[in-house]
């Protein structure tokens, strides 16, 4: 009992710094899923292991790698004394923004929406990433199967959950498509809404029946998944519809051990108010509360490691 007092005193702790941290970032905007077409068995684990790519963190080391080029190009422009010319250039670089300004480009021209010929199955499930409903249309119009699909066995369904069309999904589930089609990975439409981040979908694919504690080739349910992307209200709404919140995947790990590892302080403190098993063990015997105390003791040894007066040795 004390254990488990004493890591829910630390979660709080940890929650306050999130809350904190997402007064100052943007918050989960920046993340972005993996695309559906190239996701397979080794980056499902990566996601269970790290959560989803940053891509803020990369917009970021992008902006970084600019700054640094333009510091070295001015070092060089200096150092060879042409510094008028340093001048001219930063004259020219303004004119051609107020250029750009007063002539913006024009848009590309729009897509006819009619569409000659049948159209490929392959144009079919790229359209419904992209949103294009006319392509869907007139695919299921020519009669082509809802339940088309990739190699990887992803449908338009598939596609569109994880970048959350929902006009889209209406018109597939409304054309037959199968609500909980399976792909290579054991995934439904609503593991990749959970992945995306859609509550939307999420209901809408629960309206047609979907089941929310199908579990992937990991024995991830879509709790999992919403977990370790972070995202707090597909949790909750998960949660609320009653889906089974200790459920544990292959490594015996259930969504509060992902969320203890990946630091997802607000979905822990969602999870254990509405009853998750602190104690839970998995595979490897540790539970959430295991986990939480190591943050402790982690936290000890950076700290003090930084306070350790250089050249110092043990």
């Amino acid at each position: 009992e004390l254990d488990v007092q004493r890591a829910k005193e630390l979660i709080e702790q940890k929650l306050a710094e999130e809350e904190e941290e997402e007064k100052r970032l943007k918050g989960d905007g920046a993340r972005e899923p993996l695309a559906v077409e190239r996701m397979n068995t080794p980056e499902l684990e990566d996601e269970k292991r790290r959560g989803p790519r940053n891509r803020g963190l990369e917009a970021v080391k992008g902006q970084e790698r600019v700054r640094k080029s333009s510091v070295d190009l001015r070092r060089e422009i200096i150092d060879v004394g042409s510094i008028q010319r340093l001048i001219e250039l930063r004259k020219q670089r303004r004119q051609r923004r107020e250029e750009r300004a007063a002539t913006p480009e024009p848009p590309p021209p729009p897509e006819p929406l009619e569409i000659e010929g049948p159209v490929e199955p392959e144009t079919f499930l790229r359209a419904a990433v992209q949103g294009k409903m006319h392509v869907i249309e007139k695919f299921l119009a020519d009669g082509g199967p809802p339940d088309t699909c990739d190699e990887f066995h992803r449908t338009a369904l598939h596609r569109s959950s994880l970048e959350g069309h929902t006009d889209i999904l209406q018109k597939l589930l409304d054309s037959g498509a199968t609500v909980d089609f399976r792909d290579r990975l054991d995934c439904t439409a609503v593991h990749w809404a959970c992945r995306g981040g859609h509550l939307d979908a999420v209901k809408l694919l629960q309206d047609h029946g979907a089941d929310l504690n199908l579990k992937d080739k990991l024995l991830s349910t879509p709790l999992h998944v919403a977990t370790r992307t972070g995202h707090p209200d597909i949790v909750e709404h998960l949660i609320h519809c009653g889906v089974n919140i200790n459920s544990p995947d292959r490594e015996g790990d259930t969504a509060l051990h992902d969320a203890t590892r990946l630091n997802r302080y607000k979905i822990i403190k969602m999870l254990i108010l509405h009853g998750a098993d602190m104690m839970a063990k998995n595979e490897a015997g540790k539970t959430p509360t295991d986990l939480v105390q190591q943050w402790q003791v982690d936290t000890r040894q950076a700290l003090e490691t930084k306070e350790q007066p250089q050249g110092e040795t043990d």
